[in-house]
């Protein structure tokens, strides 16, 4: 779970109103609207629009400046009833601030119990099986809400991981700048056989490695707590802690504790306001520091960066994603980096480049898309202290219709093996 969001938008500031503006009275049906009148701002009655996808707030930002499209309007009104779940959004127009401009006003009307429920996941991988989420969310106040979910995900990590979630979150702490989420997780693990024979068997040779090992455990706490700060337009800054408890594998042995600081940067910019042009900049540095004096048994420091550019022009678009990670000293199973997953070295079995992960990152995904198809080229390492990192390939083909995907991924094997991998699902 992590906060999302998309500060960069020129229409930010008036994008939350409260109230209706005044309808729009002059405008002639025998005039052509999409010729004469442009889009001066976009607003959005009933709904907090932080909460939003960054495509879907894309979409909107993108209509500023364009000339009014009806069509355009209800396919994204279709789209937001779709998102978050309400039971109507209706599009219509209003004054803008001289004769020749005009806003956009949606009107959310939420469904009456109150309760959103949402799947932000539900994958199937064919040599991991199933990874699911589903979460409900409830309005406290305006600016607060309570989520629980139930989730279980054998793509993420080293792990499968099964259980519950809570959040709360508090938009608004004050001020619109800082924002306040407090996350409890429970989970219980499955453990994949060539993990645990990897943990039975070290290969590790030196005495280092021997310090870094990793061990399984049977259950995962975590409390989190984390403030956010929107330091300007583009960019936001997360200070918070981690208390994370993990129960051993064996019920003889005294639980372990893996109590961190946290450290997250948030760069989110978009350059070009028209559907037919938009480029966007993602950077997102995670720091996390577990230390004996927050009576941590686990001693760790882990940096992981993801940088990422998206070009889009009419129906086609190139995103390219870079990871990069480094984890110094012991870390648990679940903080070590894996590849191989559905979004990361896509088409190999992560069990077989190695079942422990390991505490070295280096990633890259190139993707080309026309229309709902799309090819991409995965690259990466995924090595630990003392080893001799590799390079990996893989290509794959997919469709791809808002958040929902198929896609066929191939890993390149030096043996000239084709074992081709299927991803089916969505995930956010």
């Amino acid at each position: 779970s992590s906060l999302r969001f998309g500060g960069a938008f020129v229409l930010w500031g008036i994008f939350l109103q409260a109230s209706d503006p005044p309808a729009l009275a002059h405008l002639d049906a025998s005039v052509n609207v999409n010729s004469r009148y442009l889009v001066e701002a976009v607003h959005l009655n009933g709904f907090n629009a932080a909460k939003l996808s960054d495509p879907l707030r894309d979409r909107i930002s993108a209509m500023i400046g364009q000339p009014y499209n009806a069509e355009a309007i209800d396919e994204v009104a279709k789209d937001l009833r779709k998102e978050i779940h309400a039971k109507a959004v209706s599009g219509h127009i209003a004054k803008g601030s001289n004769q020749e401009s005009i806003r956009l006003v949606y009107d959310v009307t939420r469904r009456t119990a109150g309760l959103d429920i949402s799947v932000p996941k539900f994958l199937y991988h064919s040599k991991q099986g199933w990874s699911g989420q589903v979460l409900a969310s409830a309005a406290v106040t305006k600016n607060q809400t309570l989520t629980f979910g139930i989730v279980s995900d054998g793509d993420e990590l080293a792990e499968r991981f099964a259980g519950l979630n809570a959040r709360y979150e508090n938009l608004h702490l004050g001020t619109d700048k800082v924002r306040f989420q407090f996350l409890f997780e429970s989970y219980h693990q499955q453990w994949n056989q060539t993990t645990t024979d990897a943990i039975a068997q070290p290969t590790f040779t030196t005495r280092a490695q021997q310090l870094e090992s990793p061990a399984i455990y049977r259950t995962r706490r975590n409390f989190q707590p984390v403030f956010t700060f929107a330091l300007a337009k583009p960019l936001s800054l997360s200070l918070g802690m981690s208390f994370m408890r993990l129960d051993e594998d064996l019920p003889a042995i005294e639980a372990e504790n893996s109590n961190a600081l946290l450290v997250g940067l948030r760069y989110h910019k978009q350059i070009g306001t028209t559907e037919d042009y938009i480029q966007t900049f993602d950077s997102d540095y995670q720091f996390k520091s577990a230390v004996r004096a927050l009576a941590s048994n686990y001693v760790f420091t882990k940096h992981r960066w993801q940088g990422g550019y998206n070009w889009t022009k009419g129906h086609q678009s190139i995103s390219d994603v870079v990871t990069v990670g480094f984890i110094s000293g012991r870390a648990p199973l679940d903080e070590r980096f894996v590849v191989g997953t559905s979004s990361l070295l896509r088409g190999w079995n992560r069990f077989d480049i190695d079942p422990l992960g390991g505490n070295r990152l280096l990633h890259n995904s190139l993707e080309y898309r026309y229309r709902m198809a799309g090819i991409f080229y995965d690259s990466g390492s995924l090595w630990s202290l003392g080893k001799v990192p590799h390079l990996l390939h893989s290509v794959g083909i997919g469709i791809h219709q808002s958040i929902f995907s198929v896609a066929v991924a191939f890993p390149l094997r030096t043996d000239g093996r084709i074992e081709p991998t299927l991803l089916v699902g969505m995930n956010y």
